[in-house]
C-alpha cells in the first residue's frame, strides 16, 4: 500500500463522517437549504472551522451554478484542494549553505521523529546533514534524537546548556564542516506560555547571528488529531516566529482532518508535510488534491 493509499485510508473517520451526514445529496447538481445545513453540521464536526466552512460551501455552490454537469462531491474536492492548494509550499533546501530549519510545536506533535525522518531522506541524496539537539528540556529528547541520527547516519550536535547556546554551537559546527543542511529540534512549548515562546524568538536571532539569513525555514509541526487545538497553536506560533510552512502529523487516523482546512483557510498558513505512522519514510509531501479526494471520494 503507498503512502497516499494509506493517507486516504487514514482519513476515512473523517471521510465517513462527512460523507455520511450529507448521504446521496453528494450526487445533486444544486444545493438546497437542507444540504447546507447538513453539510455545516458535518464540515465544522471535521474541524474545518466556522469561517473555512462558509467560504468552502460558497466555492462550491459558485462551482455548481457555473458548470452544471458538476455533482457537489466534485465541486467540494475542486474548492478544497484549490483553497489548500493555493496554500501549499515545499521543504526543501535552498541554495544556501548551510541551509537550516527549525522545527517548532507544542510538546508531543512529533517534532524529534520528523526532524530524524526528515535527515535521512537528505543524507539518501547526498546532503551533508546535521541536527542539533536544541531540545534541552524534556527528558530524553537528546538521547531521542541521538537515536534517530544513528539511524539517519547524519551527524549530531548535542549539550546540556540552554537551547539558545546549543542553537549557536550547532550552526558553528555546521559552517565548520561544511554542512548543507541543518536541522534544529526545539523543545516542545506550550503557545500559552509567553516565556517560553520569547525563548523561540531568541533561537531564531541566534541563528540570524551564526548564519546570515538563518533559519531559511521555520516549521511549524501539528498533531493532526488535536483538531481546531491546532488552529490556536498555529495562530501563537506564527505571532512569535515567521513560520514558513506547516507539517501535520498523525493526519493518518483522525476524524478532525479537516482542520487542514482551516489553517489554511483562516491564517493562510501553507502545509507542506504530513507524517503517516513511525516508519524511516512514513512522511510525504502535502498534495492538495489527494486530500480533497480523501476527505470527500
Amino acid at each position: 500500500m503507498s503512502l497516499w493509499d494509506r493517507f486516504r485510508r487514514g482519513l476515512s473517520r473523517t471521510r465517513d463522517a462527512l460523507t455520511g451526514a450529507v448521504g446521496a445529496a453528494l450526487g445533486r447538481r444544486t444545493l438546497d437549504a437542507a444540504t447546507v445545513e447538513a453539510l455545516e453540521h458535518a464540515l465544522l464536526a471535521a474541524d474545518v472551522g466556522p469561517a473555512t466552512t462558509d467560504r468552502l460551501i460558497a466555492e462550491a455552490r459558485k462551482a455548481l451554478d457555473k458548470d452544471g454537469s458538476l455533482d457537489l462531491r466534485t465541486a467540494l474536492e475542486r474548492a478544497a484542494a484549490s483553497l489548500v492548494g493555493t496554500r501549499s509550499a515545499a521543504f526543501a533546501p535552498g541554495s544556501e549553505k548551510p541551509w537550516v530549519a527549525l522545527l517548532v510545536g507544542v510538546n508531543g506533535v512529533g517534532k524529534t521523529t520528523l526532524a530524524g525522518k526528515l535527515a535521512a531522506s537528505y543524507a539518501r541524496v547526498g546532503k551533508r546533514t546535521l541536527l542539533v539537539a536544541a531540545d534541552t528540556f524534556r527528558a530524553a529528547a537528546t538521547e531521542q534524537l541521538d537515536v534517530w541520527a544513528g539511524r539517519a547516519g547524519v551527524e549530531i550536535v548535542r549539550s546540556g546548556t540552554g537551547s539558545a547556546a546549543v542553537t549557536h554551537d550547532g550552526l558553528s559546527a555546521a559552517r565548520a564542516r561544511g554542512a548543507d543542511v541543518v536541522l534544529v529540534d526545539t523543545a516542545g512549548r506550550l503557545h500559552t506560555k509567553h516565556n517560553l515562546m520569547a525563548e523561540l524568538q531568541k533561537m531564531a536571532r541566534v541563528c540570524a547571528r551564526v548564519v546570515p539569513g538563518a533559519p531559511h525555514h521555520v516549521l511549524l509541526v501539528l498533531d493532526g488529531t488535536q483538531g481546531l487545538n491546532g488552529l490556536a497553536q498555529a495562530r501563537a506560533f506564527a505571532s512569535a516566529v515567521p513560520v514558513t510552512s506547516l507539517a501535520v502529523t498523525k493526519l493518518d487516523g483522525t476524524s478532525r482532518g479537516g482542520v487542514v482546512l482551516a489553517i489554511a483557510g483562516e491564517l493562510g498558513l501553507p502545509v507542506s508535510l504530513v507524517g503517516l505512522g513511525e516508519g524511516l519514510d512514513d512522511w510525504q509531501p502535502f498534495d492538495a488534491e489527494a486530500y480533497a479526494r480523501g476527505l470527500f471520494e
